[in-house]
């Protein structure tokens, strides 16, 4: 939700929602509609967005609130991202929102942070294969061992695909901070969200 704000320069509630249902993070994620303006609140609340009380809507009812990201909030939001490209968890919203503003830092930091991410994956598989050898098959601990046997599974997956990216990103894929104009992906003032869930919350006009 920061990035998402912080991508408009000023954003409106509901702007910011149509830009996470664009992205599919209500599929993803815990994005749904009636936590984003609760975060929203809340997050103008510790200092990280600036609220603008704006013109009443246009429906007469109280005016819109705009936030905006203030330089707490920038700094809240890199540390978010960084933490985010590196940290090896197995929650993909995540990466999944990681990856999608990535292209806020420069290219060789997110390189770093990226082959970071493959360190703590393969020091993650280490640790628990001194307890859990594949090898041996997941039958040696019954229908449980199935669940190790996923996880490790999961990060040689993870491992693999991070791999692909960073030789994407080396190959110079994306416009990376400083490089240029980069690509936001924000729908247009007006245009229609063909991925909106069809769901209104009370405050969408204000």
């Amino acid at each position: 939700m920061l990035g998402a704000v912080r991508q408009h320069g000023r954003a409106h509630g509901y702007q910011v929602r149509n830009d996470l249902e664009y992205w599919g993070a209500h599929e993803w994620s815990n994005a749904k509609p009636g936590s984003i303006y609760h975060a929203l609140k809340q997050m103008a609340k510790q200092g990280l967005l600036h609220a603008h009380e704006v013109a009443p809507s246009t429906a007469g009812g109280p005016p819109r609130t705009e936030y905006e990201i203030t330089e707490q909030g920038t700094e809240e939001y890199f540390r978010l991202l960084r933490a985010s490209l590196t940290s090896y968890d197995q929650k993909p919203d995540v990466l999944s929102a990681a990856l999608g503003f990535m292209v806020d830092l420069e290219r060789a930091e997110a390189l770093a942070l990226l082959q970071e991410r493959v360190r703590a994956i393969e020091e993650w598989r280490k640790s628990v294969t001194e307890y859990y050898v594949p090898e041996d098959g997941p039958g040696r601990l019954g229908h449980i061992g199935e669940i190790m046997d996923f996880w490790i599974h999961s990060a040689d997956t993870g491992a693999a695909w991070t791999r692909g990216l960073i030789e994407r990103i080396r190959g110079g894929a994306y416009t990376f901070a400083g490089e240029g104009e980069p690509f936001v992906g924000i729908l247009p003032e007006g245009e229609e969200n063909p991925y909106a869930t069809g769901e209104r919350h009370p405050d969408d006009e204000h």
